[in-house]
């Protein structure tokens, strides 16, 4: 029990330091550049397969931006869909002052599939040397393109902003917290100099580093395309940036049921299996706490697994609020009991998926 014990001690140690670490520093943990002068000409990337719910929301945000739309292109590229994505878009953009294009996307392009494979074409079409990616489902700040493109210093080849899930309902919030926590996790990981992974619904590409790959149509196939990109920028031999503040915080749609989030994280959980094995390590000493807890209890009986539990939870809370005070936003602390039932939930499920379903389903598509 006194090995347990200390193992548990030292996990809780250890998210204290990370929300300390996390709360002392601004923005990307490096100053921000100034913007060039005159603005440079940007193009924003929007990958679309049947979106005709949920494309106006993000095209009405991509109109808000705080940047001259003369010097702004959109391009959504609309990937087969069989709905009225392509009539919906150009319906969403009338009278819209920069340079508005959708593009059909029915062939692959090299070794491109689903995404990356949209993607691709775009970056072909795309004119300027500054490609922001988003998806369909995210809303973007007003301030995302100042935001992003003040880290976009020399070397640099991509640059991430944050994501945070809204929605109504009691899931919806708590993917919201459950996306924040993880990301500010991982935002502990790069200030201390690692390169984990980078957000492909709120990035910045330079066209200099995106080309430096080669492009998606060379790159080998993942269904994680944005982190395949981020480690072929980096091996390319730029630099990075992951900028965790309100200026670049995007807003995502909510997955509407637990059997789609499933089919999310085992999507992502791809990328973490490519991540380096030290990583790999991190993520999987973090995600033993449930097994040091039920050990606990086996050991010393439920009364002294739940007094863990508790100390877990407020743990948890604290590295949470600095999560969300560090995103410009006010900390659920009432949501903590229903995250950690949430967070058992998809402790116990997640494995049992990846082991019972083979293949994963992304966009109407099977990918194994």
């Amino acid at each position: 029990m006194v090995l347990l014990l200390i193992s548990l001690g030292a996990w809780l140690l250890m998210l204290i330091v990370f929300a300390w670490r996390l709360g002392r520093l601004r923005g990307a943990g490096v100053p921000p550049v100034p913007l060039p002068v005159p603005l440079p000409q940007v193009s924003i990337l929007v990958a679309a397969r049947n979106e005709e719910a949920a494309l106006p929301r993000c095209l009405a945000a991509l109109r808000t931006l705080q940047y001259p739309p003369e010097k702004i292109e959109i391009l959504v590229g609309d990937d087969a869909s069989t709905d009225a994505t392509r009539a919906v878009a150009e319906a969403a953009m009338q009278g819209y002052g920069g340079r508005f294009q959708v593009l059909t996307i029915s062939q692959n392009v090299g070794r491109a599939r689903g995404k990356s494979n949209v993607l691709a074409h775009l970056a072909q079409v795309a004119t300027s040397d500054y490609f922001f990616i988003t998806d369909a489902d995210i809303a973007v700040p007003p301030t995302w393109l100042s935001g992003l493109l003040a880290h976009a210093a020399p070397g640099v080849g991509t640059v991430t902003g944050i994501t945070l899930v809204e929605g109504p309902r009691l899931l919806d919030r708590l993917q919201g917290l459950d996306w924040l926590f993880s990301l500010g996790l991982v935002q502990v990981a790069i200030e201390a100099g690692h390169a984990v992974t980078a957000m492909g619904n709120n990035m910045l590409v330079t066209r200099a580093a995106y080309f430096a790959t080669g492009g998606y149509e060379v790159l080998s196939f993942s269904i994680t395309e944005d982190y395949a990109l981020f480690r072929a920028v980096l091996h390319a031999g730029f630099g990075f940036r992951h900028v965790f503040g309100p200026e670049v915080r995007a807003t995502s749609l909510p997955i509407r049921g637990w059997r789609a989030l499933l089919q999310q994280r085992r999507r992502w959980l791809r990328g973490v299996e490519a991540l380096p094995w030290r990583l790999k390590l991190g993520v999987l000493v973090f995600g033993s706490v449930w097994v040091l807890l039920l050990a606990l209890a086996l050991v010393a009986g439920p009364v002294v697994a739940l007094l863990a539990w508790t100390f877990k939870t407020l743990t948890e809370g604290v590295f949470a609020a600095v999560c969300f005070r560090r995103a410009g936003l006010r900390s659920p602390w009432f949501l903590l009991p229903a995250f950690e039932l949430y967070s058992l939930l998809m402790a116990v499920s997640l494995p049992l998926s990846r082991v019972l379903v083979r293949g994963v389903e992304w966009k109407g598509r099977k990918y194994n």
